[in-house]
């Protein structure tokens, strides 16, 4: 097969939403029709029920939510599909925003009964700015729920996007019956099962008397008539304007039944776009350049805890990339071989001989990759579009047990590599200091610490209310700034300056009395 064949047969997406509205389950369905596994899981976990795939760390089995992004990957109908299950909690969405760098569409799963929800909007906002294609999957169609055309103008209002319903339900909750799928004109009747496939009957016309013998001649009215007024309100489905990111084709069903995901998937392999142009500082890179480029977007300590490894996550932009070649690491600016790159499915690694734009491998790391970095064939390209965003909660980290000192400084290094949180060190003080998003990540970086490094920590409380960069061109100004905050100036990682303000009014007042000083709010300047 040739380099623009082998691009074009590759979809690599992310499937997001909010917590709990069900994206977890979809992926298991998706892996299960892809052939990838078996048995699909459950997200929440005991002894006796399987867990989801995706959901493979110690402390997201625990909680039955995920805390950090998978990927999994495997063909279907000819298509190479890569998956990236992402965190739906806010407290993550860092992780999901750079996540949705490295894809080239994305699903939003949305609750049938709770509809559009705070972390959908804001998810949608990045996949807005970057124009990302997005299909919308309205889940738990077998639980009662909102009425789907409420459902439709709520996505349309709430997400700033048209739609255009590519399947349709009929009835809901416990007399839920299947749906009508509008792409493929085939009825999709439901059995619930968590493991089998349901049957499709295919109605070329749902006017014929046909429809009846399927369905009670009740709900077959209910239908021509909401298909009839589907036709009459929403325009016809438009690819190129999916493609640009202004229509969201929308399906129903429900994913822990099995429902409506195989049809998400056919008309998914189908319409959405294989690997697109991604923009670096100097130039657009395009996916048929025959020269190897990608950049690393998020990196994982501890994938296999016998072995303490960290692994980067390479998405490809352009070219093919081979074992064992040669390729120029930018930052350093110098050449790296590696020997075991490897393909994902969650936590299992295989490793890979190649791999096209539009994968995502996974590269052995010992402390040389930092999330943003660029891999190329030897040109200098900087990937953009990566920024770490400034916290909103902060506290102290102190170690809990003075003998494991060496293993406590360990875990957080490679915890602040894959960008749980960030490490700031007080220049008064030389303290070290966590700023997160949510409480949740102090939870889960206290529970990782001690469960693969060995290393308790403590935390103590710190009233501060934002981190801002700050740099200036006059060195004198700079430095005058830096002596009278000297409390409350700190180092980031990358022995960048940081103000730490500890109210809105006292930044508004350094901001108002240093004019020639540049206050950034994420990292990326």
């Amino acid at each position: 097969m040739s380099l623009s064949e082998e691009i074009k047969r590759r979809r690599t997406f992310a499937i997001v939403s909010h917590p709990d509205a069900g994206k977890t389950t979809l992926t298991e369905k998706l892996l299960l029709f892809g052939g990838a596994i078996h048995v699909a899981g459950a997200v929440k976990s005991n002894k006796i029920r399987r867990t989801a795939t995706s959901d493979w760390m110690e402390i997201e089995k625990q909680r039955g939510i995920s805390v950090a992004t998978s990927v999994m990957a495997f063909d279907y109908n000819g298509y190479k599909i890569n998956i990236l299950d992402t965190p739906g909690h806010q407290d993550f969405a860092e992780d999901t925003f750079r996540t949705l760098t490295a894809v080239d569409s994305v699903i939003i799963v949305v609750d049938a009964a709770k509809g559009v929800e705070a972390q959908t909007r804001k998810l949608m906002d990045v996949c807005r700015m970057r124009k990302t294609p997005v299909i919308v999957f309205v889940n738990k169609m077998d639980r009662e729920g909102k009425d789907p055309f409420d459902l439709l103008d709520e996505i349309e209002e709430e997400l700033q996007i048209k739609v255009c319903p590519l399947s349709w339900p009929i009835d809901m909750g416990q007399r839920f019956k299947g749906v009508y799928n509008l792409y493929e004109r085939k009825l999709d009747l439901y059995t619930p099962s968590k493991q089998t496939v349901t049957e499709s009957i295919e109605i070329k016309d749902i006017n014929s008397s046909e429809t009846e013998r399927h369905i009670d001649p009740a709900l077959a009215d209910k239908l021509r008539t909401d298909v009839e007024l589907i036709n009459g309100v929403y325009p016809a489905f438009d690819e190129a304007a999916y493609l640009s990111g202004d229509v969201a084709p929308v399906f129903f069903g429900s994913a822990l039944n099995n429902f409506g995901v195989r049809e998400l998937l056919n008309c998914f392999v189908r319409i959405a776009p294989s690997p697109r142009p991604a923009s670096a500082a100097e130039r657009a890179v395009r996916p048929e350049e025959e020269q190897f480029s990608g950049f690393v977007f998020k990196i994982h300590a501890n994938m296999d805890p016998n072995h303490r490894s960290c692994i980067a996550f390479v998405k490809i932009c352009s070219g093919r990339f081979e074992r064992n070649a040669n390729y120029r690491h930018v930052r350093f600016g110098k050449m790296m071989r590696f020997s075991s790159p490897t393909a994902f499915m969650a936590q299992k690694k295989e490793v890979v001989d190649e791999a096209f734009a539009g994968d995502i491998i996974g590269l052995p790391d010992t402390g040389n990759f930092k999330i943003g970095d660029s891999l190329t064939a030897g040109e200098e390209i900087h990937f953009k579009g990566l920024p770490s965003f400034s916290p909103e909660m902060f506290k102290y980290i102190e170690n809990a047990d003075p003998m494991k000192a060496k293993q406590l400084n360990k875990g957080i290094d490679q915890l602040m590599d894959e960008g749980v949180a960030q490490l700031f060190v007080n220049q008064f003080s030389g303290r070290k200091i966590i700023g997160a998003v949510g409480q949740l990540q102090f939870e889960v970086i206290q529970y990782r610490l001690l469960n693969e490094y060995g290393a308790q920590c403590r935390w103590e409380p710190l009233n501060l209310y934002k981190a801002c960069w700050i740099e200036s061109d006059d060195t004198a100004t700079l430095d005058n700034f830096k002596r009278r905050k000297a409390q409350y100036m700190a180092l980031d990682r990358e022995g960048r300056d940081v103000y730490l303000a500890d109210s809105a009014y006292i930044l508004t007042m350094a901001q108002q009395d240093f004019p020639a000083i540049r206050f950034h709010f994420t990292s990326e300047f």
